[in-house]
Formats: structure tokens, C-alpha cells, sequence
């Protein structure tokens, strides 16, 4: 079996999430917008299927290194082909981004899963079948009734619960919000969802990553009285010094580096120099499912847990096929959207949760996505 051909589809549906001037989704008015499906074929017929946004992997992307490296090429070799593309991010790292090498490392595990009809959490080694998820909030916003004030996070964290969420992260107010950042808003919203969820739900905050050692120290100290279960990015992980310093001064666990690049070797900086507490990687943003496996493997061997980065089929397989990550993330989550109803492009919803609060794996061969492929067809803009 050889790769014969590597294609990709842009298509438009829609959505109500819309991004602010700094990048972060918050309900909106219904808009189109553009998803890009990544499409790698054989020789006799088998296809595997990712998707991510179109400026991930612009044609000159898919031209200069995708079927560069892949075309011709067996798909089970997926550690060799995935160590060529990484080969080329030298002096094009800014083109062959870690997302869009996510981007086709994902659709080799989908082809893969698909031609043995396995989930992919299974191909990667099958620890469970069911997860208990987080809720993962939305930033907070200044919509009446969203996530405006702290007794709003409050009240949404009441009906999570009632959901059957067992945890909740917080991302609080960050720019271009008028009065972000601040800690004290920040520490009033985790107190007023402590005392709406009582003391055995877990709670987790994902702080501004521009906050200072102080600010990052006033909030922890605070998370700590409130018995949050850890703290998440409040500086720049940059600055790995500083992480050493916040862990050394905190009781509450520190977890990281979410954004960090560097795949797996960056995160084993971390882990020497006491950086975090929890180690931090996924799918999307350190290469793929393999450098998180990586990531994975490295934090078990020094006795730490894995806590994977982000919703969505690649970090679930993940997770499904790891011993050491307490929750799947489940998000992003608002009061105004409904987060169980599936993008148009898809039939369902790859992580349904049950009422008691646990994901269940899919089944589905690859990585248990069911496409819409008429929809797609229908809603094509280009194809590359």
C-alpha cells in the first residue's frame, strides 16, 4: 500500500462563535465560516480524513511539504513520515506550522484506523473506554447574562454541574475585554463558582499568560484557599525560570507548558527543572497524536500526570489510550451555545457525555468521526 494522493477541501458552514481582536471565541451571530478537510488516499482505495482551519494549510503548505513527503510512501510508516515533515520545519517553521503537522499526522492515524477497523485509541494502546470530562469555559466576555461577572461564572458552574460535569476549569477575562486583565476579577469568579459547586467538585483556572510573577503568585496563593485543583499558563512560558519559581512557591499543582513549541523536548526541559507539577501537551499543538503519546510516556516515567490540551477526536483518542490524565477537556463552554449540537459537518458529535459526566470513546474506525461528506460536497469552496 502506498500514499497516492494528499488533497485538501475548503468548505463553509455554520457557526455562532466568533473570535475578538485577540483570538478568543465568544458567542455570536450566526456567520459562514471556512473549515479545510485534509484528505490522504492510497493505492487501493483507503482515505483518511483531519480537519483543521484553511490557514493551516495553505497550497503552498500542502505542495512544498505534504505530498512532498508523504506521496508514494507506505501510511503505516506513520513515525518515519512524521520525522520527515519535522526534518523539514528548519527554516520553515513559521510555514510547516506544529498544527499543520498535527493536521496530517491525524489523517495517517484516521487511514490507519479505517483500513484495520480500529479506533484509534485502541491502536495506541486502549487504557479505557470512558473518561470523566472537565467543563472548559469560554473567556469571559461582557455580555449580560454570559460570562460578565463573577456571579454569572457562578451560575453558569451551577448548571455544568447539573449537566453532570464532576469539574470545571475557568478561563477568565482577558483583552480586549475593558477591565482585563485583573486578578481580583479573576479570584472573585473562582470564589463565586467555588461556593456555587460546594467543596467536591474539582476546579481548575487557566490564567492570562501575560500576568507577572507577583500577579501569578497573589492568584495562586488565593486558588490555593479556595482548593482548586491546579493552575494553569498565568505567565509566559517563554520563561520557563519563572514556572520553576511559581512551582517552588506554590502548594497548588502548576500545570504546563500548554503553548509552548518544541514538541516533546521542551516539555522534558520542564520536567527537569521542576517547571510544573502536571505536565501539559496536546494534539493539535505539539505536532500530533505521537509527540503528545511522547509527551505522555515522558511524564508517566517521572511519576506525573498528563493533563491533554483541548476537545476533539485526536486529544480523546489520546486520553483514551493513556493511564496518567485524569480528565478529557470539554469546551469551550457558554451559557449561549449548545456545545452537544454538531457542527454541520458532522453527523454527531465526537464526545457525547453522559449524565453522570463520563465521554465514552467512539468506536468508529480511525479516529470516530462521523462526516458529513454530502454536506461537505455541497459546501465546497476549493479544492487543493
Amino acid at each position: 500500500m502506498k500514499i497516492e494522493s494528499v488533497n485538501v477541501t475548503v468548505f463553509t458552514y455554520p457557526t455562532r462563535r466568533v473570535s475578538d481582536s485577540a483570538g478568543h471565541s465568544h458567542p455570536g451571530p450566526e456567520s459562514l465560516a471556512k473549515m479545510a478537510m485534509l484528505t490522504i488516499t492510497t493505492d487501493e482505495g483507503d482515505c483518511g480524513y483531519s480537519f483543521a482551519p484553511p490557514e493551516v494549510v495553505r497550497p503552498y503548505v500542502v505542495n512544498a511539504f505534504f505530498r512532498k513527503v508523504l506521496v508514494g510512501q507506505d501510511p503505516f510508516n506513520r513515525e518515519r513520515i512524521w520525522q520527515d515533515l519535522v526534518h523539514w520545519q528548519r527554516g520553515s517553521a513559521h510555514q510547516l506550522t506544529e498544527r499543520a503537522l498535527s493536521f496530517v499526522e491525524q489523517a495517517l492515524w484516521d487511514l490507519i484506523g479505517r483500513k484495520l477497523k480500529v479506533p484509534v485509541y485502541k491502536l495506541l494502546g486502549g487504557f479505557r473506554d470512558k473518561v470523566p470530562a472537565y467543563g472548559s469555559t469560554m473567556c469571559g466576555d461582557e455580555l449580560e447574562g454570559g460570562l460578565s461577572t463573577p456571579d454569572e461564572f457562578g451560575q453558569f458552574a451551577e448548571k455544568l454541574v447539573a449537566r453532570g460535569y464532576k469539574a470545571i476549569k475557568l478561563h477568565t477575562w482577558m483583552p480586549p475585554v475593558a477591565f482585563a486583565p485583573d486578578p481580583k476579577m479573576d479570584v472573585k469568579a473562582c470564589a463565586a463558582v467555588r461556593e456555587a459547586v460546594g467543596p467536591d467538585i474539582d476546579l481548575m483556572l487557566d490564567g492570562y499568560h501575560w500576568y507577572s510573577r507577583s500577579q501569578a503568585l497573589y492568584i495562586g496563593k488565593e486558588l490555593e484557599k479556595l482548593n482548586f485543583a491546579w493552575f494553569e499558563e498565568p505567565m509566559e512560558e517563554e520563561s520557563m525560570a519563572s514556572y520553576v519559581w511559581l512551582s517552588e512557591n506554590l502548594s497548588i499543582d502548576v500545570v504546563g507548558p500548554e503553548s509552548l513549541g518544541g514538541k516533546h523536548h521542551s516539555r522534558a526541559d520542564w520536567v527537569k527543572a521542576g517547571a510544573c507539577d502536571i505536565l501539559r501537551a496536546g494534539a493539535n499543538g505539539v505536532g500530533g497524536i505521537s509527540p503528545t503519546m511522547k509527551v505522555a510516556a515522558l511524564a508517566e516515567s517521572f511519576g506525573m500526570d498528563c493533563e491533554v490540551h483541548g476537545n476533539g477526536a485526536a486529544s480523546l483518542a489520546v486520553v483514551g489510550a493513556i493511564r496518567n490524565c485524569r480528565w478529557y477537556e470539554r469546551g469551550l463552554l457558554h451559557p449561549f451555545l449548545e456545545y452537544d449540537e454538531p457542527a454541520a459537518y458532522l453527523n454527531s458529535i465526537v464526545d457525547p457525555m453522559d449524565a453522570d459526566g463520563f465521554v465514552h470513546l467512539p468506536q468508529r474506525p480511525g479516529l470516530g468521526e462521523d462526516i458529513n461528506f454530502e454536506y461537505i460536497e455541497t459546501h465546497t469552496i476549493s479544492r487543493d
